[in-house]
């Protein structure tokens, strides 16, 4: 099935969702994470098919997330590496897994803890401030667009009922958790 390209959406959600929002994708990540590198050990570990994981895979590789790397001449064999670009998602796999754990288990508690490698504390994803640099729930967000001026989608373009939102007041829109 053919999906819907989103790499021109007016979205910062919905261009990253382009290309690491297949559902296999961010399983692929959390797996390389791991140390899971190799095809037939993703391919294992996940129980997807080899075309659908050679699909993902290239992909990922053409999108700048994972880099192939040779470990074996004759035959050819590959694994696969994060790059800087699908290490710098892990703060959004982690915020799902603190979200599964949360809604998902009973008890609340997931089978996986990521910890802090020097304390061995768990860690965990927190919307923070930049400038006053304290945490911040979510009942205290606002999405404000960055340019006020024209320039938005056009009228039943995608994205221009949020934006006509998002411009409609100088302070932007109240996000209600």
């Amino acid at each position: 099935m053919r999906r819907t390209p989103l790499d021109t959406h007016p979205c910062s959600i919905a261009r990253t969702l382009d290309i690491a929002g297949e559902w296999w994708t961010p399983l692929i990540l959390r797996d390389v994470a791991y140390g899971v590198r190799r095809f037939g050990e993703i391919q294992e570990d996940l129980a997807i098919s080899a075309n659908v994981l050679s699909d993902r895979l290239d992909a990922l590789v053409s999108n700048g997330l994972l880099e192939r790397r040779e470990y074996q001449l004759r035959p050819s064999r590959h694994e696969y590496r994060l790059t800087g670009k699908g290490a710098d998602l892990l703060p959004a796999l982690v915020a799902l897994m603190e979200w599964g754990d949360r809604w998902t288990w009973p008890g609340g508690k997931g089978p996986v803890r990521v910890v802090h490698e020097s304390c061995g504390h768990a860690v965990r994803v927190q919307l923070r401030c930049e400038e006053c640099d304290r945490e911040v729930a979510p009942g205290e967000l606002r999405a404000k667009l960055r340019h006020l001026g024209g320039g938005g989608p056009a009228e039943h373009e995608p994205g221009h009922l949020s934006a006509r939102r998002l411009a409609a007041g100088r302070d932007g829109v109240k996000l209600n958790p």
